[in-house]
């Protein structure tokens, strides 16, 4: 039965022909992926540190799906070959059999980002001319080798009666049970009889079910479906797959159905349901569209409808659906709704007046209420932690925000005054801005001027990108070209236009230290590293003025944390050794033959030893016999790390010679090395493997 004008009109038998054609272009995979792109934000113009070169956009949903199905009715009339017609059974338009029931659909654990197809694409292969009549039998026996069951018609046109044995000179065409694309069997070349349903791969090879991770009972039914052509029987399988959290193979089942029967409402509902449990809710809410249009009194559709736009934010667009008509109410997601409405709408208040902290409490509360795809609230959440100097966890935020390209409803939506997609490049322009990659901003604006030209605030987001933009590349030039007082008057406009730029503090910080104006280039890194923490230029640049400035202990600190965020760096490892020795110069402690890497330095006397030691920083001493193996064979791996890692002091002492050392610092075995920290011991390794060694001093080089 179809719908027509609203009415069930019931459909012609096919001829046989049509039939076969039909059952081959249904019975085909299709490869269901997630609707994921990668937005591309485009390399940094100044990085702040080593990241990747975009941002991308992935959707992630972490609630769970409960639904369950109800029993479907069925009617399949089988083909033979004195009656060549088929009755096929659609519920009626009301009366939506085997539809997945439940009040509300949630999408369990999956990153719609990483969910692959578990099925290849199958086609149709048949390179027969003759006509194939298929047993209308639920299940089927493979016959035995040369063998073709009552009904089939061989290749020569006659019809073989049961049992009797078919001589074949070169090949042979058997019915197998597999059911990939020929009803209820699979025609395979050279008599090879298939064991489960069949699928094809990309270089046209057949596989069976088991390749593709169906297995025991939900295989068997799949087998089942794929030999049936009634689209009834597809959505049953699909419902018991959907229950057993097959939900890839249910929705290849669902497509299956809604090719044989396009209009039904019910068969779109439950597809609706696969894919909000795969997590693509933009696709479902597509779908539950779909079959309310099809069916505008489908209660079920409405009800699923109605959660899934609330999940994404759309709230009297849920409201319209939830509170449809002639059905009754659910009182939980009607509570749920009144929650998320309310969230929202404090959320958008706090984010009028400025509010952040408030925007940020508000759309976590709307998030966890229930909009938990909601690509407004997760871009309200990057925008609070950009204007609370929270940089790392904004970035972070718009990575997982929900996208939505798929759903037709929200091409018209609005978030806080500006349509939904203007939005979106009205936060990436920002975030841009924030990482100092200022052509990427300008576009990012202007693509949200394009989208939505009337709106002000991104009217004034542009102007000011721009404007910003121009200013930041004038005073790279000026910088470039040596003129640097010119220099700071052009970052200082910049500045002015955009207060919270960090990058901006950075560069007139350049220019400051430039012109010798050290006190200054430390006043802007400290603007700079109070919007951006971890702003590698920044701290390099406030330790270099502390360094003219002669503020070691500031200068210290500050490399310090440079080389543990740059621990291959040989420059900031001897500035810091620099800084060091200066620092307890400083102090008036005696400070003398001190040396920046070179060789494992040999000692001589218990005096010189304890000066060594007491060295700033880290001094790391090998006590070693002459004679002695292991000691021979590490020795070279010492003086591989002496030179790897520059900014320590590397000794060795052979306890033979100077056993007044051995006796003082109690070493007994060799090889046994020891590192000190500014005069205390801190690690001692007897007989370490080379990995152990050379662990222990990268640990403390930091």
């Amino acid at each position: 039965m179809s719908h027509l004008g609203g009415k069930p009109v019931p459909e012609l038998a096919p001829d046989f022909d049509k039939l076969a054609d039909q059952l081959r272009d249904s019975l085909s995979y299709d490869d269901n992926k997630p609707d994921f792109r990668e937005l591309d934000l485009g390399s940094p113009v100044s990085p702040l540190r080593t990241r990747q070169q975009g941002l991308t956009m992935t959707t992630t949903t972490t609630t769970t799906t409960t639904s369950s199905s109800s029993s479907s009715s069925r009617s399949v009339s089988g083909w033979n070959s004195s009656n060549a017609t088929a009755k096929r059974s659609e519920s009626g338009r009301n009366n939506h059999s085997g539809e997945l029931s439940g009040s509300s659909e949630t999408s369990p654990t999956a990153s719609t980002g990483n969910i692959k197809s578990a099925h290849n694409r199958s086609k149709s292969n048949t390179a027969s001319t003759h006509p194939l009549i298929y047993s209308g039998q639920s299940t089927v026996n493979s016959p035995p080798v040369n063998v073709l069951p009552t009904g089939n018609i061989c290749p020569s046109g006659k019809i073989i009666k049961t049992g009797m044995a078919v001589s074949r000179s070169s090949r042979t065409d058997v019915l197998g049970s597999g059911s990939g694309n020929y009803g209820h069997g699979s025609i395979m070349r050279g008599g090879v009889v298939g064991t489960g349903p069949v699928t094809a791969s990309k270089g046209g090879a057949f596989e069976s079910s088991n390749t593709l991770g169906i297995r025991g009972n939900a295989g068997d039914l799949m087998r089942k479906a794929m030999g049936n052509s009634e689209p009834e029987e597809f959505k049953r399988v699909g419902n018991e797959m959907y229950r057993k959290g097959h939900f890839l193979e249910a929705l290849n089942l669902y497509d299956k159905a809604i090719a044989l029967s396009p209009a039904n409402a019910a068969y779109r509902s439950n597809r609706a349901a696969a894919l909000t449990a795969l997590g693509r809710v933009g696709e479902a809410v597509k779908e539950c569209e779909e079959a309310v249009r099809l069916d505008p009194n489908y209660g079920r559709a409405h009800q699923r409808l109605a959660s899934l736009l609330l999940r994404v934010g759309h709230v009297e667009n849920a409201r319209k659906h939830l509170c449809f008509p002639g059905q009754p109410q659910d009182p939980t997601e009607l509570q749920k709704l009144q929650a998320v409405e309310r969230h929202i709408c404090k959320c958008t208040d706090a984010r009028r007046i400025r509010d952040w902290r408030g925007a940020l409490r508000e759309a976590d509360a709307a998030i966890a209420a229930g909009a938990d795809f909601s690509p407004q609230l997760f871009l309200c959440r990057v925008e609070a932690l950009l204007k609370l100097h929270q940089l790392d966890d904004a970035e972070s935020s718009l990575l997982v925000v929900p996208k939505l390209e798929q759903c037709t409803t929200s091409s018209q939506i609005k978030y806080f005054g500006m349509l939904a997609e203007a939005y979106l490049f009205f936060v990436q322009a920002q975030m841009e801005m924030a990482l100092g990659r200022f052509e990427n901003a300008v576009t990012a604006a202007e693509k949200a001027g394009q989208v939505d030209p009337r709106n002000v605030e991104v009217s004034v987001l542009l102007s000011n990108v721009r404007l910003v933009a121009r200013a930041r590349a004038r005073g790279n030039d000026l910088f470039k070209s040596e003129r640097f007082t010119e220099a700071c008057s052009a970052y200082g406009d910049g500045i002015r236009l955009d207060p919270l730029n960090s990058v901006l503090y950075c560069n007139r910080a350049a220019c400051w230290f430039k012109l010798g104006r050290w006190e200054r280039s430390v006043e802007d890194c400290d603007q700079a590293l109070s919007i951006q923490p971890n702003y590698i230029k920044a701290l390099l640049r406030r330790a270099m003025s502390n360094s003219k400035l002669e503020r070691w202990a500031e200068a210290v600190r500050d490399y310090e944390v440079l080389r543990r965020e740059l621990p291959g760096d040989n420059e900031v490892a001897e500035s810091l050794f620099h800084a060091q020795v200066a620092l307890k110069k400083s102090r008036g402690e005696e400070v003398y033959n001190m040396k920046f890497g070179g060789e494992v330095e040999e000692v001589s006397s218990l005096e010189q030893f304890r000066t060594a030691i007491s060295l700033p920083g880290i001094s790391v001493v090998h006590f070693k016999m002459a004679s002695n193996l292991q000691c021979k064979q590490i020795s070279p791996f010492l003086d591989a790390l002496c030179g790897r890692y520059p900014s320590m002091n590397f000794l060795k002492v052979d306890i033979n010679e100077i056993p007044v050392i051995a006796n003082a610092e109690n070493v007994r075995i060799v090889p046994t090395f020891k590192i000190y920290k500014n005069g205390s011991r801190v690690k001692e390794l007897v007989c370490p493997s080379r990995e152990m060694l050379e662990h222990s001093v990268r640990h403390y080089s930091f």
